[in-house]
């Protein structure tokens, strides 16, 4: 009997032995596997961080290389910068692109579709001989725009002048390099312009500004033109498209009475409406976004709005971006509008180009845009958009040829 109690204990004993040999076993590979597991899943994410940071490495270097372009002066540097910039941009991963920020870049700088740069002329060819009349806008980077618009007067006024050579300068440094790093549109500066004159042996120079008024842009081409004086027998300015300023918010103008007369039924016919009455009985009220400026020039705005009014254009409305003046500032803009008791808003660019200011200050999906200030208010039934330029329009394209005729044939 104690043999057999003897063997029962050797036996559980034996078994309780093997069992905790077996737990330890099983504990030490589930340790391993666990430990293995756990280190494969940090050197996984080891890998991951690192392929980010350099991807955000990549990103950064072509954002500093666009920042470093987004400058309103041109160096013996300037065209290799915007070519390395490009190429960087295009070495880039799509999810690489994404990543692009900086003081001014963004990934729309390269990737934002604004049409097709081929259909530009940069109109910056030498043999222009003795007669040349330089069309010199601000510019836009916005392809389509700028075909429509800037190169729409400058055909214009080819046209009517088929004896002077037209040729183009944008005074935004910054919008000639964007243009040129992302298409390979190489355009003149005031500056490049003229020294281009210069070397073909231009005598007579006809310059016809594209800017509105005679503000900050106007006083800067002045300056430097009047470096370029005695280098041409004979240098004439002609007047930007809403002519002389005048003192006060009351003075008009012809010009701007051609202008308030010309965009307005332009606007009208874009909506399908018969006309302006018409309009007016359904309720639209149409907006006029201008730029806007602390240049003592501003009264010009002032001065759109008087016309609009002695023109009996009741349900037209002149605002700005920059807000001044201060009745034209877009939260001024939507009581107006709102307490004239207008329930439709028809908003579009007193531009001579639909660029940046018309694509996002104005139609933009960003809060701050006048569409969306106009619609958060909930003050209007509806609020649709006009993105056209002025150039673009024939009877704005005349007064630019009215005005450029004045200059040749005055004595």
């Amino acid at each position: 009997m104690r043999r057999r109690n003897l063997a029962v204990l050797v036996s559980l004993s034996l078994m309780g032995t093997m069992s905790m040999t077996g737990y330890a076993a099983s504990e030490k590979e589930t340790t391993t596997e666990a430990a293995s597991t756990e280190a494969g899943s940090t050197e996984a994410g080891s890998t991951e961080a690192e392929s980010k940071s350099a991807d955000q490495e990549a990103a950064d270097k072509v954002a500093d290389l666009i920042d470093a372009i987004y400058v309103q002066e041109r160096t013996d540097k300037t065209d290799e910068q915007c070519k390395e910039a490009k190429e960087a941009w295009d070495a880039l991963t799509d999810a690489q692109k994404e990543l692009v920020e900086g003081e001014n870049a963004d990934p729309d700088y390269f990737g934002r579709d604004t049409g097709d740069a081929s259909k530009d002329d940069p109109r910056n060819g030498d043999e222009i001989g003795e007669n040349e009349i330089l069309v010199v806008s601000f510019g836009t980077s916005f392809n389509d725009s700028r075909a429509a618009d800037i190169k729409g007067i400058e055909d214009a006024l080819q046209e009517a002048y088929p004896d002077w050579s037209v040729r183009r300068a944008f005074t935004a440094q910054i919008i000639i390099n964007h243009v040129q790093a992302r298409d390979g549109e190489c355009i003149d500066n005031v500056e490049q312009a003229l020294d281009r004159a210069v070397d073909n042996g231009v005598k007579n120079l006809v310059i016809q500004p594209t800017h509105l008024m005679h503000g900050a842009e106007y006083d800067e081409l002045m300056d430097a033109v009047e470096e370029y004086e005695d280098k041409f027998e004979s240098v004439k300015v002609a007047e930007p498209l809403l002519g002389e300023v005048g003192d006060d918010a009351a003075v008009v103008n012809d010009d701007k009475k051609a202008v308030a007369e010309i965009l307005t039924a332009e606007a009208v016919e874009k909506a399908g409406y018969d006309s302006l009455d018409a309009a007016k009985e359904d309720g639209v009220a149409f907006v006029f976004m201008g730029h806007g400026t602390s240049h003592t020039a501003k009264v010009s705005y002032s001065q759109m709005q008087t016309q609009m009014n002695d023109l009996g254009y009741e349900n037209v409305f002149i605002g700005t971006v920059e807000g001044e003046p201060e009745e034209t500032a877009c939260e001024n803009v939507i009581d107006a509008v709102s307490e004239a008791g207008y329930t439709k808003v028809i908003l579009r660019p007193l531009m001579v180009v639909a660029g940046d200011h018309a694509n996002n200050d104005m139609a933009g999906e960003d809060e701050d845009s006048w569409l969306s200030q106009f619609e958060a208010s909930e003050k209007f039934e509806s609020v649709d958009t006009q993105i056209f330029g002025l150039g673009e329009i024939e009877g704005i394209q005349k007064l630019y040829i009215d005005h450029t005729a004045a200059v040749i044939n005055e004595q």
